[in-house]
């Protein structure tokens, strides 16, 4: 007869997830995930493999929590601009206000691993392209609706999208780093001059 677990598989990975966003890949060893989630050794590596595999579903779950969130805020009908500005002045924000200095687990990813471990490259750059589609669908969506000039071309609007998602992720490492409000609030106020 199979045993069954003695611990739940989702909460033990949500909580792995915030192990691994707070102290990162390296500096978390199985001795920690062990002490942290209370689980077993032999469970862990039943229900989830290794430690890498165990971090990069937490990754995955990572997304599946955050990912969403932007993308509806940058759908919503009505004029889009106001959108944009209020997404970038939330980055900026949470950045200044993350008191366990975490800053975003896809952005602490590729700063540890992405250089050398091929798969987790592969998910940070999925997640960045799907924010940098969010944020082209949503700037050519304010172009059509006329609130860029009329000689603003799509090729702008990609190009702008790109500078957008180098800012979000640079507010959030920045803030990881020294949370100054001032500096991460004139750097978004500054970058959003360029929406005109």
């Amino acid at each position: 007869m199979a045993r069954t677990k003695e611990f739940d598989p989702d909460a033990a990975l949500q909580s792995a997830l915030e192990l691994f966003w707070r102290r990162g890949y390296e500096a978390t060893s199985m001795a920690d995930l062990v002490e942290h989630l209370g689980i077993a050794r032999a469970s862990l590596y039943a229900t989830f493999g290794s430690k890498r595999e165990l971090y990069l579903r937490a990754l995955e779950r990572y997304g599946e929590q955050c990912g969403p969130t932007v993308v509806e805020e940058l759908s919503q009908p009505g004029p889009v601009l106001p959108a944009v500005r209020a997404l970038v002045m939330r980055f900026a924000e949470e950045a200044s206000r993350d008191a366990l200095r975490r800053g975003c687990f896809v952005t602490n990813t590729a700063v540890e691993l992405a250089a050398h471990d091929p798969e987790c490259a592969r998910r940070v750059e999925e997640a960045w392209r799907s924010l940098e589609t969010a944020l082209t669908s949503a700037l050519i969506r304010a172009r059509a609706q006329g609130e860029f000039a009329a000689d603003r071309d799509v090729a702008d609007m990609t190009a702008l999208a790109r500078m957008l998602l180098v800012l979000l992720q640079g507010l959030r490492v920045v803030g990881k780093a020294d949370p100054d409000p001032g500096r991460l609030r004139d750097a978004a106020e500054q970058a959003l001059t360029l929406l005109g």
